[in-house]
């Protein structure tokens, strides 16, 4: 159940959100979606793999374990990435839009909804969203450049694959991990960047990737995939704790 609510620092000046992370938050999850907006620090702890929906659009996810509903960052202590994805680092808000009277002119403008019902909102306890004299508080402002990442990130994101599948650069990926000799996940219906088309680009395709920031975008994707061997090395650690 949630109760989406326009923030603002009247009725909600005294309102503070539980920071964290764990299964209650939906933080137990083996793929998790990134956007374009944080390829560059997500590629230092992840590999990101491309998923293909039924509508036959692309997105880009972050492999968080190996078996479903695991995320080898998370422990007791929480989060244990250098950089925590956008999508979860955004707590209970979401970003909307809103028409707002600018200049003469009516324009929808971002506006942030928080969850009043989601169990880290509190009157209590956690960080402040506002200031005693009613500006954004540090965390505020925070989440507020978290939510860009996300918005800005979902508009780039389909002209994004529309450049790489015009370029012929998306194939099917074959990810096979291999804990031991008797332990062997293959990770299904995921594709990738063809390395050596990427590498064979030239002339107006090669500038307009370029141009567009969007060839960056695939040089970066290649660069997250040898975290698998960081993944192996959770998951090993993970079941010798177990066993």
């Amino acid at each position: 159940m949630t109760n989406m609510a326009l923030l603002n620092n009247i009725e909600h000046h005294d309102l503070r959100v539980i920071s964290g992370h764990g299964p209650e938050y939906g933080d137990s999850i083996n793929l998790t979606p990134v956007f374009p907006t944080e390829f560059a620090e997500a590629q230092r702890d992840y590999p990101i793999l491309f998923r293909k929906g039924e509508d036959g659009q692309y997105s880009a996810v972050a492999l968080l374990g190996l078996d479903k509903g695991e995320n080898l960052f998370l422990t007791n202590e929480g989060w244990q990435g250098r950089y925590i994805p956008a999508i979860h680092q955004r707590g209970p808000f979401v970003i909307g839009r809103q028409n707002q009277e600018i200049d003469g002119e009516t324009r929808q403008e971002p506006v942030i909804f928080v969850d009043l019902e989601d169990s880290r909102v509190s009157r209590s306890d956690g960080h402040p969203l506002f200031l005693k004299h009613g500006g954004n508080s540090p965390y505020l402002q925070h989440v507020s450049h978290v939510l860009r990442v996300i918005n800005k990130g979902a508009e780039i994101a389909r002209p994004m694959f529309a450049a790489f599948e015009a370029a012929d650069l998306i194939e099917p990926a074959s990810l096979e991990i291999r804990l031991d000799e008797h332990t062997v996940y293959n990770v299904p219906d995921i594709y990738s960047i063809n390395e050596q088309k990427l590498a064979a680009l030239e002339g107006a395709t090669l500038e307009n990737l370029h141009k567009s920031g969007f060839l960056r975008a695939a040089y970066l994707v290649l660069a997250s995939l040898p975290n698998v061997s960081r993944l192996i090395a959770l998951k090993n650690a993970k079941r010798a704790h177990d066993s």
